[in-house]
């Protein structure tokens, strides 16, 4: 579900150029940056302030540039489920990243590598997929997690994994097919392989098959 509207949102960012380079780049998209800050207490007071419709954050900031970020989201979802929450990173939190996507009912929660942002369009687009109370996980994200649950994935064949990525990523099944020049078809079977496999259940649609997927990775 997308949020085709203009968005209010917090920022945090400890990098002074990053913080005012995305403020900039939501702006020209037609986003209210509502408040711009460069740690997480400050991240968790603005949300207070400003009740926005997403909050965009960093995970290492300010005062130890661990994971004080992407704990403040964790803590700011669990005292408003509903709060959309995006996460960019440099890396992977294992721990605190599967916690997010536990957060609420897995809904409106997003955690990206930087380097998405550096895809514009895909960036803003992941914004809205989650303002709108989708779920988006990057790719690393994903294998990362996967790693986590390695014996059940031993039931799955080469291909299925890379599909099973792909479906984590929101992906429909004609975007996995270009994506693996395959046919929609042989897609519709290795999910239909995947879901028996690893005990998910049936989805319909593109996001519960990535709330699928997301709680096999977090169980």
């Amino acid at each position: 579900m997308r949020a085709d509207r203009s968005l209010e949102i917090v920022l945090a960012e400890d990098g002074v150029l990053l913080r005012e380079g995305l403020a900039g780049l939501l702006t020209r998209f037609g986003h209210r940056v509502v408040a711009s800050v460069g740690d997480a207490e400050a991240l968790v007071e603005a949300v207070g302030a400003h009740a926005p419709d997403i909050v965009v954050t960093d995970v290492r900031m300010p005062p130890g540039f661990t994971d004080e970020g992407l704990r403040a989201a964790v803590a700011l979802r669990a005292a408003d489920p509903r709060l959309p929450v995006l996460v960019l990173s440099q890396y992977v939190e294992q721990t605190y990243a599967s916690e997010l996507l536990d957060s609420g009912d897995g809904t409106g929660v997003g955690y990206l590598l930087k380097d998405r942002v550096g895809d514009v369009e895909e960036f803003v687009d992941a914004l809205l997929g989650v303002a709108g109370g989708g779920t988006v996980v990057d790719p690393e994200v994903v294998r990362q997690l996967l790693r986590r649950r390695r014996d059940p994935l031993e039931r799955l064949s080469p291909r299925e994994r890379e599909v099973l990525a792909l479906m984590a990523e929101g992906r429909s099944n004609m975007a996995i097919a270009r994506s693996l020049v395959v046919s929609e078809a042989a897609v519709g079977k290795h999910i239909g392989n995947i879901l028996t496999k690893l005990d998910l259940p049936p989805a319909e649609d593109d996001h519960r098959r990535v709330l699928a997927v997301v709680t096999y990775l977090r169980g």
